[in-house]
């Protein structure tokens, strides 16, 4: 597979946005315009006649498909995480839905040679690797707001610009349709308050109110909910799945990180989280704070060890902490805010 060539990229992005229902390759989102959508974050959920979970079900919706929201209501039930969303037949829970967006965007013509950090901008796109034996095959999803390093620009197999992705885990290469990826701009993700002094800046977790506050001069900058480690969760490294209780200090910062098996056989329901974005380390064996697209439960415990951020708030976390992210495809490395865990 050679690399697309500026006259013919220019050729192919002119029909790229035109040809979006035309193409096998690309999921099934194109008559979504500007609505409230929700994906399908786990294997199935549940549409219940009221916003309770004691209420009779009356449908159910499957992995990665998109549910229009009429409305969202605060219920009740359950306490820590009271929100319902009104659709088709009744409500669902928010607790495995992702909100999402289908946004398509005008290619790049070029892609720097440090790489370019980009965003997925469509609820989900599904990524092909080439062989010179077996021509282009699927291989992961890769899910809304999940942030990937693009290394270059190639014509997919449809035809049209695709970008290159580099996973970081495999040291492989895939690509994916460039409409659906979002560059992001050095702007967006400049440090924030970078001239506070290092120790005024810290972050307190607790683990009983599942809350992150994030303060400078003792001043909250920063609340939000969060889910910690749950106990027994399967664990492949014999590592604990509860989140460490103590003092620490964010260690490195990866912008983007494939957490999981990484095995190029997975289906759709193997541990394979790929371009999990703006995550902050803060213990040797890898624990960190990071965005998260599988759950919309924050308030109780539900990760593998890790913290789970909603990616506003993991991006906003990422840009205000120590040290300062160098944002190429090598890990930030430094001694960094100081993390409290109780």
């Amino acid at each position: 597979m050679e690399p697309i060539s500026r006259r013919d990229f220019l050729k192919l992005s002119a029909l790229a946005l035109g040809g979006l229902a035309f193409t096998p390759f690309l999921p099934e989102i194109t008559e979504f315009e500007d609505v409230n959508l929700v994906r399908v974050a786990t294997k199935s959920v549940s549409v219940y006649r009221g916003p309770t979970d004691q209420s009779l079900i009356v449908g159910t919706w499957n992995r990665d498909e998109l549910v229009n929201v009429y409305a969202e209501i605060t219920a009740d039930e359950p306490k820590y995480n009271p929100v319902w969303y009104r659709v088709w037949g009744g409500y669902m829970h928010r607790a495995r839905l992702q909100q999402v967006k289908v946004l398509y965007n005008k290619p790049l013509t070029s892609i720097p040679e440090k790489g370019q950090l980009a965003e997925v901008s469509v609820p989900y796109t599904q990524s092909h690797r080439y062989s010179p034996y077996d021509g282009w095959q699927p291989l992961y999803r890769l899910y809304y707001e999940t942030v990937h390093w693009l290394v270059g620009i190639d014509e997919g197999p449809d035809g049209q610009p695709w970008y290159r992705l580099l996973d970081e885990l495999l040291e492989i290469n895939y690509n994916v349709p460039a409409i659906h990826m979002r560059p992001l701009t050095d702007d967006e993700l400049a440090p924030l308050s970078p001239d506070v002094p290092f120790e005024k800046k810290r972050i307190e977790v607790s683990l009983g109110t599942q809350m992150l506050t994030a303060y400078e001069n003792d001043q909250t900058v920063l609340q939000t909910k969060v889910s910690t480690g749950l106990a027994g969760l399967p664990s492949s490294n014999d590592i604990p799945t509860v989140t460490p209780e103590g003092w620490f200090n964010i260690e490195g910062k990866m912008p983007s990180k494939h957490m999981g098996d990484g095995s190029l056989a997975s289906d759709i329901e193997a541990y394979e989280l790929v371009g999990v974005p703006w995550n902050c380390f803060f213990t040797e064996k890898g624990h960190a704070f990071h965005g998260t697209y599988w759950h919309d439960n924050f308030g109780v415990p539900m990760s593998h060890g890790c913290i789970n951020m909603r990616m506003a708030d993991a991006k906003w976390l990422f840009r205000w902490t120590r040290p300062p992210a160098q944002l190429d495809m090598e890990t930030t490395i430094g001694f960094g805010t100081t993390v409290r865990i109780y």
